[in-house]
């Protein structure tokens, strides 16, 4: 094959961002798209040329450009920031378009006229971290610029780049003189988050109250996690109304993730929006948007905030997965190991429950205090030994260690909630209904708490309410409530609502002699023989010696005598040996 000559040159690189423009789009669209047609027109583009640059890329909020020299990118980026400060003086400072600059220079690959490569990466890294109005460039761009200009850049320190093998020294321009860069904070052993105030675009300032409201309640709501290192209110509300880039505040306040929305009343409805925001990079990891009447509006509030809650938890949850899996084994940590384990349990690998309780046992063994990891622990052994069918040694070791876990730590909800889930499969009714009240005085927004109250309810003969918590585990966590479907067939078959009931079991994540039973009653319920032959069948062939009455010892958890024998008589009318 022919040799593909790449083209590459040096170059000198501009990325400019336009602070918060998801906002000012939001606001007002049309006045922010005229605004920075004008900006451009009458500022950028002459300055660009002044300087002997060449745009690369537009896009909504942003630019590449490319210049020969140092000097002129960093001439350029100077004049445009007091060029954009001078044009937006008389627009309210809510309005304005303000600029974020980072400068790199570096080997660059030219295809199409477009660039490519960690020079253009660099420099957008640094745009990042600039406050707004202010430049941040590289330190091989400072040590050419040495000398040749009067400009006074600060030493802002080394700092690690995303998907950036070396660490990078920045160095700081602003306008007017900034505070001294303190280093930044040493980020948690934990996924850290700070919510900022979101903002009322109501056009009604009393209508702040709300906006607040939801922030507080989300602050509130997160703080139940242990498993989060979640920044204090006073903290989060420093920043409203002062034009600080993300990147700043997470290192001022030593966070990794950060929450920003926005509340606006428009007629009869009400649209909030939320985004995940990597503090860093300034990456958006989630956003989402939520329309509502505002006809109870505290009820709105509590709505909208629960749902916010406990989708982020596993969006913070599988950023962080995504993280520590890119790490090398070898230098698992206790938090990793459990993060792993995690991975593998809620999979469909055959492996999985193996491959988790592997992670887990190193979590125990690295950190022996490790409370949340000793109660998977404990739970995925159970899960090995078929739970409820287990043999009493291990129901026993599994209640041992899921309350020593409680003794390490009482006040994490999970370990409750799991201990309830232990108790529920050794029939301890009550015990299993009292600590999972237990986990939800200590956390409301845990969806899987809700989805283990389901089923509880269930087996304890009030289906209707157990569909009431399933469907609500379900909407608050879409993507996690794997269980979902078969633990609403169990109520849906008890209220006798057979054809429901077998659509839920149909859908089973991992299909066993236990769910094929419940659908094979199902269908003798129905008098659908065909389909009744073919789940009796398929139960046959992953148990041999299936037996009803086995079954119900076993394997049935439903407290009520009625629920039973609803369903001993469907397995019976099976054909399904007794």
């Amino acid at each position: 094959m022919p040799n593909v000559r790449v083209e590459r040159r040096l170059a000198a690189i501009m990325a400019a961002d336009i602070v918060a423009y998801s906002r000012l789009i939001e606001a007002d669209e049309a006045r922010t798209l005229a605004s920075i047609r004008t900006l451009r027109s009458q500022v950028l583009d002459p300055l660009i040329a002044d300087h002997r640059g060449r745009i690369v890329k537009l896009m909504g909020d942003g630019a590449i450009v490319e210049f020969g020299s140092v000097v002129d990118a960093v001439a350029c980026a100077v004049a445009v920031q007091e060029g954009t400060a001078a044009h937006q003086r008389e627009v309210p400072p809510e309005s304005r378009i303000v600029f974020r600059i980072g400068i790199n220079v570096g080997d660059v690959v030219v295809e199409d006229g477009d660039l490519l490569g960690d020079g253009v990466n660099i420099a957008a890294r640094l745009e990042a971290l600039a406050e707004p109005g202010s430049i941040c460039i590289s330190d091989a761009a400072q040590k050419q610029l040495a000398g040749k200009t009067d400009l006074a850049f600060e030493d802002a320190g080394e700092r690690t780049l995303k998907n950036i093998a070396q660490p990078v020294r920045v160095w700081r321009w602003a306008r007017e003189p900034g505070p001294a860069i303190a280093a930044p904070l040493a980020l948690p052993d934990r996924p850290s988050i700070a919510v900022l105030p979101f903002d009322n675009l109501s056009g009604q300032p009393e209508e702040t109250y709300f906006s607040d409201g939801i922030t507080e309640d989300i602050i509130t709501g997160l703080a139940r996690f242990r498993s989060l290192f979640v920044i204090a209110r006073n903290s989060s509300f420093a920043f409203r109304g002062k034009p600080t880039s993300l990147a700043e505040i997470g290192r001022q306040l030593g966070v990794s993730y950060l929450l920003e929305g926005s509340v606006r009343r428009a007629g009869s409805r009400l649209r909030i929006t939320a985004q995940l925001i990597e503090a860093v990079t300034g990456a958006h990891l989630w956003a989402e948007r939520y329309d509502r009447s505002p006809d109870d509006i505290f009820v709105v509030q509590d709505e909208v905030a629960q749902t916010i809650v406990t989708t982020l938890v596993g969006r913070i949850e599988d950023a962080r997965l995504q993280q520590v899996l890119q790490r090398p084994t070898a230098s698992l940590a206790a938090y990793d190991c459990l993060l792993r384990g995690l991975a593998h349990f809620r999979s469909d690998a055959d492996t999985a429950i193996q491959q988790a309780l592997e992670m887990f046992e190193k979590a125990v063994a690295l950190d022996p205090r490790y409370a949340v990891a000793h109660s998977y622990r404990a739970f995925v052994k159970l899960a090995l030994s078929g739970f409820a069918s287990a043999p009493v040694e291990v129901l026993d070791r599994a209640f041992i260690e899921a309350k020593h876990a409680i003794e390490l730590d009482p006040l994490e909800s999970r370990c409750h909630r799991i201990l309830s889930t232990i108790c529920f499969n050794r029939r301890e009714y009550d015990q299993a209904e009292q600590h999972l009240g237990r986990a939800f005085e200590l956390n409301p927004n845990d969806a899987d708490g809700l989805l283990m109250k389901g089923r509880l309810m269930t087996c304890r003969g009030r289906p209707e309410e157990a569909l009431t918590c399933l469907e609500a585990a379900n909407r608050l966590n879409p993507l996690r409530s794997r269980w979902y479907r078969p633990f609403s067939g169990i109520a849906l078959f008890s209220l006798r609502r057979f054809e429901e009931a077998a659509q839920a079991f149909k859908q089973t994540p991992l299909p066993t002699s236990w769910s094929f039973a419940r659908l094979a009653a199902c269908y003798a319920q129905l008098g659908r023989t065909a389909e009744t032959q073919a789940a009796v069948a398929e139960i046959l062939r992953l148990q041999p010696d299936f037996s009803t009455a086995e079954y119900m010892r076993k394997s049935v958890l439903l407290e009520h005598a009625e629920d039973r024998e609803l369903l001993r008589e469907g397995l019976i009318k099976a054909g399904l040996p007794a």
